[in-house]
């Protein structure tokens, strides 16, 4: 592996460092998320960067540094990245969509139990010395209906647990799912709303999702409801919320993520459902746990070295995927193979330029592999008895080119 500086933000877990260096590649890791003129500084020495949820790669701040390898987002949102940004100067994006789904899942079910409960209430009364034993407003969770909106990895999970507790699922997806367990699809969204007990959210931030969760979808939730929030902060209108919590319409609300949150522990966080009953606010913690953070760092560390080993982008978020087999036999290291990617813009006759190129230079392609989007083309070949450096040089030149690059 080729000395590659690797920048990681925002306390990502060390293994990640470890597994990075192990392999070659020089880590600089720091606890906190720059911005402004640090961050250029930082990402100037940097080939490829790892962040978590707070640093803001924006599209001035790559044009800035269109050198950038790859990026990866060490958690399952890349709303801080400009995606389609990276994608058209060839960057890819990577993120791990699987690894804190178990972590999230659990705080839900224990948000479920403890809005049913009162437990934060009757906890922080009970530390100011106020006894409340009383079984007014508690209940079981047991036999109650849980709406999820979103039934994707951590949804899913969720409906697994929930059903575990004796509880009916529903669920509610722009996509079709296969229902777990005795879960069942709603007929509609307004549906899900009407007869839950708890609803759960489960999207990403797009724009279908921005105020999913209204001042109209609030009043159509069942009285006593509670409203669970995991997964973005724009998904919930939460004046909206925290006025139905004030007159009664509902129950109470975990809330996890905020439209607006602090970007580091010493800022101070204000919202309106602050000091509202059986209200239950937790600081973006749903995949805060030391296993997922462990378990995220591998992820994303492993999807840096495919690409610079192989080009592998499976699991990109914004790229075109390729995973090409690399076969290294005896014969092939005698026969000099060399394995070169390329990105360019996707316009016609750009695959006949470069295979002209590789005839030109007397050589034979042994692998090729290409896939396209809408903007580029992602092109990984093997090729043997050529001169590497020449060939990338002059598949470069070319006016389509983005990037193009010797792997091996």
């Amino acid at each position: 592996m080729r000395k590659t500086r690797v920048l990681l933000l925002e306390a990502i877990h060390p293994g990640a460092k470890e597994m990075l260096e192990r392999e070659g590649l020089m880590v600089e890791l720091h606890p906190h998320s720059p911005s402004g003129a640090e961050l250029d500084e930082l990402l100037s020495k940097a080939n490829i960067v790892g962040i978590r949820s707070k640093t803001q790669l924006t599209a001035s701040v790559l044009e800035k540094h269109r050198h950038l390898e790859m990026i990866g987002c060490f958690c399952i949102g890349t709303d801080q990245v400009d995606t389609k940004k990276a994608n058209s100067i060839g960057i890819p994006v990577f993120n791990a969509p699987h690894s804190n789904t178990r972590s999230v899942a659990e705080l839900v079910i224990a948000e479920i139990v403890a809005l049913s409960r009162q437990l934060g209430d009757r906890n922080s009364n009970a530390h100011k010395g106020v006894w409340m034993k009383s079984a007014d407003g508690a209940r079981e969770v047991r036999g109650k209906t849980l709406g999820l909106i979103g039934y994707g990895h951590i949804g899913s999970q969720v409906s697994v647990l929930a059903e575990a507790f004796g509880m009916r699922v529903i669920f509610s997806d722009i996509i079709k799912k296969l229902p777990l367990g005795n879960s069942q699809r709603a007929d509609s969204l307004d549906e899900l709303l009407k007869v839950s007990d708890f609803v759960s959210l489960h999207v990403p931030d797009t724009a279908q999702t921005r105020g999913l969760i209204s001042k109209r979808e609030i009043k159509i939730m069942k009285r006593g409801a509670s409203l669970i929030n995991a997964s973005r902060g724009s998904v919930v209108d939460i004046e909206a919320l925290a006025e139905a919590i004030k007159v009664g319409d509902l129950a109470g609300a975990a809330i996890d993520v905020f439209p607006e949150e602090p970007a580091s522990n010493k800022q101070k966080f204000e919202s309106p459902l602050q000091g509202l009953p059986n209200v239950i606010l937790t600081p973006h913690i749903g995949g805060s746990t030391i296993e997922a953070q462990e378990a995220i760092g591998l992820e994303v560390a492993q999807s840096f070295l495919s690409f610079l080993a192989r080009g592998t982008t499976s699991g990109a978020v914004n790229f075109p995927q390729i995973d090409l087999a690399l076969l290294q036999t005896e014969e092939t290291r005698r026969a000099e193979r060399r394995r070169v990617m390329n990105v360019h813009r996707n316009v016609p006759g750009v695959l006949g330029e470069i295979n002209s190129i590789v005839s030109d230079l007397g050589a034979n392609i042994q692998a090729q592999g290409l896939a396209t989007d809408s903007t580029i083309g992602y092109l990984v070949m093997d090729v043997e008895s050529v001169d590497g450096v020449e060939l990338c040089k002059r598949i470069q030149a070319l006016s389509t080119s983005l990037r193009t690059q010797l792997l091996v």
